[in-house]
């Protein structure tokens, strides 16, 4: 699977190394990504999705369902 997370849409960015000389070398930089189990109390069941420190966050701040609507609606995630 991607590194891509599925709530808030992060993904891995490109950059540089920059060494003391002030070379320059091609490096990516990985978002912080954890596969998380949360529970649906809804629809009685667990989901598993990949999701940054980021989205852990968000989730926890407007709730499980909302932040999965919004998912879904911007095209990160398409069934959950």
């Amino acid at each position: 699977m991607s590194k891509i997370c599925q709530v808030t849409g992060k993904k891995m960015m490109v950059g540089n190394n920059v060494s003391h000389s002030n070379k320059k070398t091609k490096r990516r930089f990985y978002p912080n990504l954890f596969n998380k189990k949360f529970y649906l109390p809804e629809e009685d069941r667990w989901i598993v999705i990949k999701v940054s420190a980021a989205g852990i966050r968000n989730i926890n701040k407007n709730g499980l369902n909302n932040v999965l609507k919004q998912a879904k609606a911007k095209g990160f995630i398409n069934q959950y």
